[in-house]
């Protein structure tokens, strides 16, 4: 139970340095330093170099608490830290005692007999983590991400720290997560596991609790379960002795839980005391959702299955790769990453992977998960690295997953463990097997396909274990193979494929796949000079860590649009490349439902201002990419599958309800006039999809300037409403006669949010409307409209960043389409 909160005001200083300033934890040696005015923003032009040299000394942190004469009257009091990065030596009123060095784990050190009345003084002293790894490095040479500091597999700290081919090289340390002193008297709780049997009609719960004590006496472990309507069950039982407990709760009539789009997200509070003679000895709160959710595998015409099955229905899997949200972590909080949470329910997510270069999330994160109803993959925290398996090294990661899977095994939203991202791809595909050495190619076998499953099956056995991702049957077996497991595909990018090439694929699972983008000029503004606005200069390039990324994305807008007139230009054009490229591909593999059960890009988020692959960039701005997933991942879908002046159109469904509607589609010129039109009644039965028009317009674009004049609009209506919709052209953007929209909007205020009203004297593609200070999300956006159409777009005043009049947002309202580019 929480004696002190340590949490607060410390101070800090350079190891070699005299003078003392004032510092924060939980925080960091740079937001420290940043906040005593020590050091430049390394996110700032090219200041992230000189930021990185800090990181080759020692810092320490000091606090002083006081302690009473009741504290001390405790059997046991501990000290919990939740988060030290990286290699900390702890020394309490003089005394060393504890070194830690994994920032993944949390430590709990018997502090009784230190500890004493009055004032107590802690240090907490935190050694390079570059002079480290340089050191094992060379010592024993591994390989590592080769945009990373070298050496980084020697360390349990979150690697993309230490440089990514999206993030800076800034392996920030400090007392990153709460840091407190707890007393026990008697027993204590030492772990809660609830095990969910579903039934027609009733669930049973049961809760496993394991108690250490070392008083003999009678206890009784109390569980109280209040469900969402407001009743509480109760359950309880008497204990002598230390070990396992079972307690059975009984659900009647239960609210399942259901990710994004499928229903609703029902969360039940269970409460597990210990209690002894009358007196709480230690108590132990969870929220569950009550579902049933596994990955499955079955043998079928392809290959096999992969497939996330939740309440006994296998869905479409949608949404994108996480990664932390910043460098420096202290600049992270709920309410930044609820909003992100937010954007993806909004924008039809239903999963979202952890990817195992970073770090375990925040609880915040998995309980906004649980509240918006995103099933969570979650990667163990390695990628793209050798690994020794020390014993050393094996104590250490496996109390780290020990911990991390205790904290978050309850969380409705996971889904799924996973090893490791792209190692056993890369042992067969970037030729580690001949860099390397037989026993490192075993270590692996020993650590992801012996030692992690089977801590998952000991203390999470109801959670999905995969053994890596991209993976198929493990062992290196041909692990990135499409019929078997989940896939990830980078030649569409790094190969300078088109974005058809999406098409020739028929994944069970995409894990990862991906195109970049710029952000967006308000975001770019904060870490250049005007002067310095050009894609190839220092600053740039330094803010664009994937090698060639700047020259790729011109490659793109090459092949897609003609040469942009100016700089703003070109990062819009970048932005429509990335939409493009994307929609083409999970428009496909939702086209080929069943075959394929989910699509997950690369990736979500920045954890800097920079060019990226991410749909949201650093400051929470949505890219274009982002309004596209709000498109292709519409639990109702139809899109378009053109070769040549042929096209079919598709419509899939992946609500848990039939729909019926209109699929209505319009050949049109340039300037919005009608060729043909059609337009027929269908049903879309409940998660499927289904070819239902094949039209063949070879005769009518018999002539190169025919194709280069007409595109094809279509739409799915359900009671009058445009519930999806799209174009074609029939030739590349850049050779088609796009005219002058004449784009007019209108806006009007209303109680609790701005109405948009857009109109076009021709048809507008991927129009785009945005601020030029302010920053809003917009019910649609970079959508294309056609002469005689109405777009009305919606605008929250909660989803623009400060308060504002109509006046001020009509002033600053900006819109442009292809034809401005």
């Amino acid at each position: 139970m929480l004696l002190i909160d340590l949490n607060g005001r410390w101070q800090m200083k350079r190891v070699d340095h005299a003078e003392w300033l004032p510092a924060t934890v939980p925080g960091s040696v740079f937001h420290d330093l940043l906040q005593a005015g020590q050091m430049e923003d390394p996110y700032y032009r090219e200041q992230e170099q000189a930021a990185l040299e800090l990181c080759n000394y020692d810092y320490e942190y000091k606090h002083s608490f006081e302690v009473n004469e009741s504290d001390l009257k405790h059997d046991r009091i501990i000290l919990l830290c939740e988060g030290v990065d990286t290699l900390g030596e702890l020394i309490l009123n003089g005394m060393n005692i504890a070194n830690v060095n994994n920032m993944h784990s949390t430590y709990e050190i018997d502090i009784t007999s230190v500890i004493k009345q009055g004032e107590n003084t802690i240090h907490i002293i935190l050694r390079s983590p570059v002079e480290y790894v340089l050191r094992k490095q060379a010592e024993r040479p591994l390989i590592n991400c080769s945009d990373a500091v070298e050496g980084i597999s020697h360390l349990r700290k979150a690697h993309s720290m230490f440089g990514w081919d999206w993030g800076p090289q800034l392996p920030d340390l400090g007392i990153w997560r709460n840091i407190s002193i707890q007393g026990y008297d008697h027993a204590r709780l030492d772990d809660v596991y609830i095990t969910q049997m579903h039934s027609q009609g009733r669930v049973t719960l049961d809760v496993r609790v394991r108690t250490s004590g070392w008083v003999e006496e009678e206890r009784e472990i109390m569980v109280s379960f209040d469900t969402p309507s407001g009743e509480t069950l109760k359950g309880y039982t008497s204990v002598m002795n230390d070990g396992d407990h079972h307690i059975w709760i009984e659900v009647e009539h239960p609210e399942l839980w259901w990710p994004n789009g499928l229903g609703k997200q029902p969360l039940y509070h269970l409460s597990v005391t210990l209690m002894e003679q009358g007196v709480e000895l230690d108590r132990d709160d969870k929220r569950i959702g009550l579902r049933t959710l596994t990955v499955k595998q079955e043998k079928d015409q392809w290959g096999e299955s992969f497939e996330f099955e939740v309440n006994g229905v296998s869905f479409f899997s949608m949404g994108a790769d996480y990664i932390p949200e910043d460098n420096i972590l202290p600049r992270c909080n709920p309410e930044r990453t609820q909003r992100l949470i937010k954007s993806c329910a909004e924008a039809h997510f239903n999963t979202i992977r952890v990817w195992g270069g970073g770090h375990y999330p925040e609880n915040y994160f998995y309980d906004l998960c649980d509240e918006y109803g995103l099933i969570v993959w979650q990667d163990l925290m390695y990628a793209c690295g050798v690994y020794e398996l020390t014993e050393e090294f094996k104590e250490s990661i496996t109390k780290e997953t020990i911990d991390n899977m205790k904290r978050l095994r309850n969380h409705a939203s996971l889904g799924i463990w996973c090893g490791n991202n792209e190692q056993e791809m890369a042992w067969v595909e970037w030729d580690w097997a001949k860099k390397t050495s037989l026993q490192l190619q075993a270590d692996y076998i020993k650590q992801y396909e012996v030692l992690l499953p089977a801590i998952a099956k000991e203390y999470d056995p109801n959670t999905f274990y995969w053994l890596a991702s991209p993976s198929s049957k493990g062992s290196f077996d041909n692990p990135n193979d499409e019929n078997y497991g989940d896939m990830h595909y980078w030649d569409v990018w790094h190969g300078k494929k088109p974005f058809t090439e999406f098409r020739t694929l028929y994944p069970r699972y995409m894990s990862e796949f991906g195109l970049q983008s710029f952000p967006n000029h308000k975001t770019i503004d904060t870490f250049t000079l005007p002067e310095e606005r050009n894609i190839f200069s220092p600053v740039m390039e330094s803010h664009q860590k994937n090698g060639t990324g700047n020259e790729k994305i011109l490659y793109y807008i090459g092949e897609t649009y003609r040469l942009p007139k100016d700089f703003n230009s070109l990062l819009y054009a970048s932005q429509l490349i990335q939409a493009e490229g994307i929609t083409c591909g999970v428009e496909h593999w939702r086209r080929h439902r069943g075959r394929c059960m989910g699509a997950l890009y690369w990736q979500l988020n920045d954890c800097w201002p920079v060019a990226s692959w991410s749909s949201i960039d650093y400051f929470g701005r949505w890219k274009a990419m982002h309004y596209a997933a709000k498109r292709f991942f519409a639990p109702i879908l139809v899109s378009a599958r053109e070769d040549g002046p042929k096209v079919e159109l598709h419509v899939s469904n992946e609500s848990r309800s039939d729909a019926q509607g209109e699929l209505k589609w319009r050949l049109m010129d340039s300037r919005s006039n009608e060729i043909v039109a059609s337009s027929k009644a269908i049903e879309v039965s409940a998660l499927s999809t289904a070819l239902f028009e094949e039209l063949d317009f070879t005769e009518m674009l018999n002539t190169t300037t025919k194709k280069r004049e007409t595109y094809l609009q279509f739409s799915f209506v359900v009671d009058g409403e445009v519930v999806s919709e799209g174009t074609v052209l029939f030739v590349k953007p850049k050779h088609f006669d796009f005219v002058d929209p004449v784009i007019e909007t209108t806006m009007k205020e209303e109680e609790d949010r701005f109405v948009i009203t857009v109109d076009s004297k021709a048809f507008a593609r991927f129009v785009e409307l945005d601020f030029s200070e302010l920053d809003g999300i917009f019910s649609n956006n970079y959508f294309d409209i056609s002469a005689g159409d109405t777009k009305t777009i919606f605008l929250k005043k909660n989803d623009v960043t400060r308060s504002a009049s109509l006046e001020e947002l009509q002033s600053q309202l900006i819109v442009r389409s292809v034809f401005d580019l």
